[in-house]
């Protein structure tokens, strides 16, 4: 009970904290990448778009006290998390039963650049040999499955921020 009053009580610091976390997972998705040298699958990146939604909606509500701003902008953040965690989910999916013939298709702008983008989102969310691929894990889950977790994480916390209401900060 402690943990939802601290989280409804300052809104504003809950937000900057979801924030802040949606940063420091940007940091380290980029420390893999670039430091590590794994390459990002097309779902790997949506993932990123989506919490790249989090970050900024939840950053900007944290920075007024007006209960309507941060709440239109919470609910916004809500549904960012919702689609990234969507698309963990189904790339989850895709790694734990791999699809039997995996082709290394197009890469995510590759697939923006050359289709119209009614046909580059199916091409996106159909995955390819690179979304079913785990190339790290820790503690037994994949970048995908912990994602899953932290946009269910970011969902649960806003949709208690948003159903209590929380006090003006």
């Amino acid at each position: 009970m402690q943990v939802l009053n601290w989280i409804t009580t300052a809104p504003r610091r809950t937000l900057a904290l979801i924030a802040a976390a949606c940063v420091a997972l940007l940091a380290f998705g980029m420390y893999l990448q670039h430091v590590q040298g794994l390459e990002p699958c097309p779902m790997c990146i949506v993932q990123r778009y989506a919490l790249v939604l989090v970050a900024v909606c939840t950053g900007l509500a944290s920075l007024r006290g007006s209960k309507g701003w941060w709440m239109s902008l919470g609910i916004v953040a809500l549904a960012a998390s919702g689609f990234g965690a969507f698309v963990a989910a189904r790339q989850t999916w895709l790694q734990w039963y791999p699809p039997e013939f995996a082709s290394c298709g197009r890469d995510f702008y590759g697939m923006i650049e050359n289709y119209p983008v009614s046909r580059a989102i199916p091409m996106i969310f159909r995955g390819s040999g690179d979304c079913a691929a785990v190339d790290w894990t820790f503690l037994g889950g994949s970048i995908a499955n912990w994602s899953f977790v932290c946009f269910v994480g970011f969902a649960a916390v806003l949709l208690v921020l948003l159903l209590k209401g929380g006090k003006r900060a």
